[in-house]
C-alpha cells in the first residue's frame, strides 16, 4: 500500500461521516474500522485505509467535501408520507413493492455484481419517482447497502419525497467534481440518498460526462443495490444517457394516463441504448 500523507488522518467526526457517505460504508464495515481504531490507536481514516475500505484519494475527496459542505445541515432525511413502505409495512401497497423487489432480485443473474437499475417512464405524473424511492427503501430493508440516486436533473422529486433541500447533489458532483453528498435516512440505516442538487442548464451533457460513469463504477463496487430515478423519456434524452451506463431499466406507465404511442416510442428509443428491460409496472392511482 502506498504511503498516505500524515495530514490526511483527521480524527474529527465530520471527516468520519464524510468517509462513510462517500465510500458507502455499511454498519459492519464501520464497526470493523472502529475495532481497528481501538486496537491500533489510530484515526478512523487510517484504520479504514489499513482495512482496504477506503483509498487515500477518498480521504482527499472527503476533506474537500467537508470544507465545501460545511454550511449544509447534516441531518438524516425523513421519508415523507407518500413513501408508504417506510411507514406501514403491512399495507397492500408495501406488499406489492416487496413483490416487485423479489422479481427484480430473481432477474438479477450476476449475483457477484451490484443490482443496479434505472426507473424510466414516458412522461410526468406516472409514479416513477415514488416507485424508485420505495424500491430503494425495500432493498435497504433487506439489510444491504443501498443507494438511491436522483438523476432527474430537470424536475427532481427525491429531495421533496425525503424532506430535503435542493443543495448539493448529483449535478454538482459531476459538474464541479465535488464528492457526492450521500445523505443518510432516518430509521433506514442501510439506505443513502443522492439528490439531484440544483437544476443545471445542461443535464444531458452532465449525464453523458465521463465523471458520471466513474461515479456509477464506484457505486457498483460499494453498494449491493443502486436505484436511479430519471427524467421523462418523451420529453428529454437524459434517461437514455442513464440507461446506457446503467444497462438495466424498469419501465413505469400509468393506467388511463400514459398513451400507448408514448410507451411504444419509449421502447424504441431505449432499444438504441442496448439496456435490458428487467420489468414493467403499470400504476393505478
Amino acid at each position: 500500500m502506498s504511503a498516505v500523507p500524515e495530514y490526511q488522518f483527521d480524527a474529527d467526526d465530520q471527516l468520519e461521516r464524510a468517509l462513510i457517505r462517500l465510500c458507502g460504508l455499511n454498519p459492519t464495515a464501520v464497526e470493523q474500522i472502529h475495532e481497528a481504531q481501538r486496537e491500533h490507536q489510530m484515526s478512523f481514516a487510517e484504520a479504514a485505509v489499513r482495512l482496504g475500505y477506503v483509498a487515500p484519494h477518498d480521504i482527499d475527496s472527503a476533506h474537500a467535501g467537508t470544507r465545501k459542505l460545511a454550511v449544509i445541515e447534516k441531518r438524516p432525511l425523513r421519508p415523507g408520507p407518500e413513501l408508504m413502505i417506510a411507514h406501514d409495512p403491512f399495507h397492500d401497497h408495501s406488499e406489492r413493492v416487496r413483490s416487485l423487489r423479489t422479481e427484480l432480485l430473481l432477474r438479477h443473474e450476476d449475483r457477484a455484481s451490484a443490482n443496479v437499475v434505472a426507473v424510466v417512464s414516458p412522461g410526468a405524473s406516472e409514479g416513477r419517482s415514488r416507485l424508485a424511492a420505495e424500491l430503494a427503501i425495500a432493498f435497504s430493508q433487506l439489510g444491504r447497502p443501498t443507494l438511491l440516486v436522483d438523476a432527474d436533473l430537470r424536475r427532481p422529486r427525491q429531495h421533496r419525497l425525503f424532506g430535503s433541500e435542493a443543495h448539493q447533489g448529483l449535478s454538482q458532483a459531476i459538474a464541479d467534481g465535488d464528492p457526492p453528498y450521500l445523505q443518510p435516512v432516518e430509521h433506514l440505516p442501510h439506505l443513502s440518498v443522492l439528490t439531484a442538487g440544483q437544476v443545471a442548464p445542461n443535464p444531458v451533457e452532465l449525464l453523458s460526462d465521463g465523471r458520471f460513469e466513474l461515479l456509477i463504477d464506484q457505486w457498483r463496487r460499494r453498494y449491493e443495490h443502486v436505484v436511479f430515478d430519471t427524467s421523462a423519456v418523451a420529453e428529454y434524452s437524459d434517461a437514455l444517457a442513464v440507461a446506457t451506463l446503467v444497462g438495466r431499466v424498469l419501465l413505469v406507465t400509468r393506467a388511463q394516463h400514459t398513451p400507448y404511442k408514448a410507451t411504444r416510442e419509449m421502447l424504441r428509443r431505449l432499444a438504441a441504448t442496448q439496456s435490458r428491460v428487467v420489468g414493467a409496472v403499470i400504476n393505478h392511482f
